[in-house]
Formats: C-alpha cells, sequence, structure tokens
C-alpha cells in the first residue's frame, strides 16, 4: 500500500488540538509552499491565505466560526481568502510574473494573455467570485495532502460565518472573501474521533465506468 492512502487512512477531522503543541517553522514553512505549488485554474491563484498565530485576532474569529476550539487550540489558523471582482489587472500582474520567471516577454504570451480575458472578465461578477472562492479548495487539498505526509492535522471547515471574518480581517478593502477556514496543529489525545472508522461509499458505489 501506498504512503500516500496509508496517510489518507491516518488523517481526519480533528475536533479537539492540543494546544501545548505547536508546528515547527521548517514544518510550516513546507505546508505553505504546498499550498503555493497547488494547482489552479490557469495557473493564476486568485487568492490569498493568511497564516494566523495572534491568539488575540483568533478569539475574536472564534463566536464567528461557531465557537470551535480548534479555532483557538490548534498551532496555525489558516484562513483561504479569495480574490473578488477578479480581473484584466491580476492577469497582467500574472503575466508579467509568467515574463519575469520564464525570462521572456509579456507580449510574446499577449495571445494567453487575451485568451484569459476574454473568458474571465466576461463572465458576470458573481459567477467570478464563485470560481475564485472553488480555487480555494484545490489548494486546501495540497495543504491537507501534506499535512498528512508530516503528521499534522488539519481540520477544514466551511462553518463559519464569512461576513464576520471579513469584517474581523478588513478583507473587503483588500478586495478579498473569507472561503474558507483551516486549523492545523497536533491531535489531543482525548480526541475519541481519531478512534472512529472513516465512513465512506464503497466504491462500487461511488464510481461508474462507461
Amino acid at each position: 500500500m501506498s504512503d500516500f492512502i496509508t496517510n489518507q487512512k491516518w488523517r481526519y477531522a480533528t475536533k479537539k488540538f492540543d494546544a501545548t503543541k505547536k508546528i515547527s517553522s521548517e514544518d510550516l514553512e513546507t505546508l505553505k509552499e504546498a499550498i503555493q505549488l497547488s494547482t489552479s485554474s490557469y495557473g493564476l491563484q486568485p487568492y490569498k491565505i493568511f497564516v494566523i498565530e495572534n491568539p488575540e485576532l483568533r478569539a475574536k474569529i472564534q463566536p464567528a466560526a461557531w465557537g470551535q476550539s480548534q479555532i483557538t487550540d490548534a498551532s496555525q489558523l489558516l484562513v483561504f481568502a479569495n480574490i473578488t471582482n477578479f480581473g484584466e489587472t491580476e492577469i497582467d500582474n500574472y503575466i508579467n510574473l509568467m515574463a519575469e520567471t520564464r525570462g521572456i516577454t509579456a507580449e510574446s504570451v499577449k495571445g494567453y494573455a487575451d485568451f484569459m480575458k476574454m473568458k474571465i472578465t466576461t463572465l458576470p461578477e458573481e459567477q467570478r467570485n464563485t470560481w475564485t472562492s472553488k480555487q480555494t479548495y484545490l489548494a486546501l487539498a495540497n495543504l491537507m495532502n501534506a499535512a498528512a505526509e508530516l503528521k499534522i492535522d488539519v481540520t477544514p471547515m466551511e462553518g463559519f460565518e464569512p461576513e464576520k471574518v471579513n469584517e474581523i480581517l478588513g478583507l473587503e478593502k483588500l478586495g478579498l472573501h473569507a472561503s474558507l477556514l483551516a486549523t492545523i496543529g497536533y491531535r489531543h489525545e482525548e480526541d475519541a474521533t481519531q478512534h472512529y472508522k472513516k465512513v465512506r461509499k464503497p466504491k462500487n458505489e461511488l464510481f461508474i465506468n462507461l
């Protein structure tokens, strides 16, 4: 059995973190790099990730996350925030980064830039915001897989009030919207959830071969 499958069987949505255990700076950088390397549509990465350690700030966020203890007990709280009203400016920034990274001119990939603008900027703003929000889930998946390899626990959270998190972090002024939360750290030995058997549909029910 591959290590990947073994790690997936090990991980679960941790309900109680050990507040005394902190992720090392080296492992945290590995997790950040895993997020950085995540796939995204066109490679645009239409989001920002806030890594929150400040206990006072996390205490403010906790009520907006239905009072869940993971918000304050985990080693770090990550807020995945999608860019709202994504458009030409962000695409131009990406093209300039591509040119710099690959040692080419922006003009040489103008056709690609124009293609992206045609496909993206013509969408209604609400549809674009939904699209950028979905992209955060791809980044979250990379975080969870990398963390499982390091035996670091992750609890992804949709159970929170985005508008309140937006207000606490001042996200609207930054053109951002809280899409996902994820707490990272180490499971508490008293968290009974870690001993539960995973409940998953059988393969013959989940997959359809055509």
